[in-house]
């Protein structure tokens, strides 16, 4: 028994390396930009106020904190890459922004219990191995009668079928549960269960706009975003030729400015937003 726990630790421990390398790889913040509009609305909704204590885990280079802060929420953010820790805090402080920055799990966060009015996160946490560590983490720090904010990618939008794309090229990861059932309005529901007293869901829609065509498009995300440029980096030349021809090919289908050379895809995701009962 303590030779297979053991086990279970030792893989677990090289699959979160794994993914840490992964989100350090290529340069998220790029990315981050070309929905940062999307990113400011998901937190205008949460309607903070001045002195509210707020989380942002899995924050990357600052998306959801900088619009966070601007409110006079009091805003720490956590995350697994420190090269985005240090865009973030490059970002805040060209702003004048006080905002807490520091690298952390979203399956081990760094804080006291009921530490935070608003726990959010936004295509982040969604991405951690072990979503019932996640659920008792985001639980843990939000104060009762706090609320928790989730943005997460569905399996039937735009960027789940990027990812299912990928997957037919390179298999996810062994023994961890895909992260767009975090897209799941019944799953997330689960996960949450007697932790949270109240419980909505929205289905919502974000752009992404980009000033090239999409083979070009293609090329962005496979040299800046962590995932996709890991995923080209595990195939021969045939290989990357394949998957590039089928993410072509599905870039192409949703491009919503087809006439004039640019490339505009719209993805949905799943708004969740949780009060915790304890």
């Amino acid at each position: 028994m303590e030779t297979a726990k053991l086990q279970m630790t030792t893989e677990m421990e090289t699959l979160k390396t794994k993914l840490k390398a992964t989100w350090i790889s290529g340069d998220f913040g790029k990315i981050a930009e070309s929905f940062k509009d999307g990113a400011a609305e998901f937190v205008e909704r949460l309607n903070l106020k001045p002195g509210m204590r707020v989380l942002d885990v899995a924050c990357g280079s600052g998306n959801q904190s900088i619009p966070a802060a601007r409110t006079g929420a009091a805003v720490t953010g956590v995350d697994i890459a420190p090269n985005l820790i240090e865009q973030a805090q490059n970002r805040a402080e060209n702003e004048g922004l006080e905002i807490h920055f520091e690298e952390g799990d979203a399956e081990n966060l760094p804080y006291t219990g009921a530490s935070f009015d608003v726990v959010m996160t936004m295509f982040g946490a969604m991405f951690a191995p072990r979503p019932e560590r996640v659920t008792a983490e985001l639980v843990r720090v939000c104060r009762p009668g706090g609320a928790i904010a989730m943005a997460n990618w569905t399996p039937t939008g735009f960027i789940g079928q990027m990812f299912k794309t990928v997957g037919k090229h390179v298999a996810p990861p062994l023994n961890m549960p895909s992260p767009l059932l975090w897209g799941d309005e019944t799953v997330v529901s689960n996960r949450f269960g007697e932790d949270v007293s109240e419980i909505n869901f929205e289905r919502r829609s974000i752009l992404f706009t980009f000033p090239f065509g999409v083979k070009e498009t293609i090329e962005f995300w496979r040299e800046f975003y962590g995932p996709t440029h890991k995923a080209f980096a595990a195939l021969d030349e045939n290989g990357q030729a394949a998957l590039r021809r089928d993410l072509e090919e599905l870039w192409a289908e949703n491009n919503l400015s087809q006439e004039d050379g640019t490339t505009s895809v719209t993805s949905e995701y799943l708004e969740v937003t949780a009060i915790c009962s304890k």
